[in-house]
């Protein structure tokens, strides 16, 4: 990323702003996969504690702390 935003830097300064936008726009298809990534990541931890609930019939402070997230 830190490549790109040099480019970034690089195209506005030269004026080519046909080139930013295609890197802004790389970087916000970067950004939206990473938040993809991190709600994957939440759901699949939620649906653990969802489990280990259904199954130890009590809730935890990992339980509080998933749902905090």
């Amino acid at each position: 990323m830190v490549q790109e935003l040099i480019d970034l830097k690089n195209c506005i300064l030269a004026g080519r702003n046909e080139d930013a936008l295609a890197i802004v726009d790389e970087l916000e298809g970067m950004s939206k996969q990473a938040n993809l990534r991190k709600i994957s990541w939440f759901l699949l931890m939620l649906l653990i504690h969802l489990i280990k609930n259904q199954v130890e019939q009590r809730l935890t402070n990992s339980w509080d702390a998933a749902i905090a997230n």
